[in-house]
């Protein structure tokens, strides 16, 4: 939330909503609306985990998404990573999750 809004952008928390992102970003003045799914891992976690649920809305919507991949340093340090349209297909029949390693 706090870098959205360094970049301008009007962000509002939708985590709890379970839409397939967790941040709906406004961008000032045009109302234009982006989506940001945001994942934690520590440095060394050689994967991250993505929902069936939130690859589809990012193949629904591949100009607005981006994967947000936070990066945990340390206890008090960390990167912040934006992909853009971070998912080229969607996931097989009956898959609930996908594991990607590093995007």
């Amino acid at each position: 939330m706090d870098i959205e809004r360094s970049l301008g952008f009007e962000p509002t928390d939708r985590e709890l909503e379970k839409l397939g992102y967790d941040i709906e970003s406004r961008v000032p003045g045009t109302g234009k609306l982006c989506f940001v799914e945001v994942k934690g891992r520590v440095t060394s976690a050689p994967t991250i985990t993505v929902s069936r649920n939130e690859i589809l809305y990012s193949l629904n919507k591949p100009e607005d998404f981006i994967l947000a991949i936070v990066e945990f340093i340390d206890e008090e340090a960390h990167r912040v990573h934006y992909v853009r349209t971070p998912f080229q297909r969607e996931p097989d029949f009956g898959v609930t999750s996908v594991n990607y390693e590093e995007l």
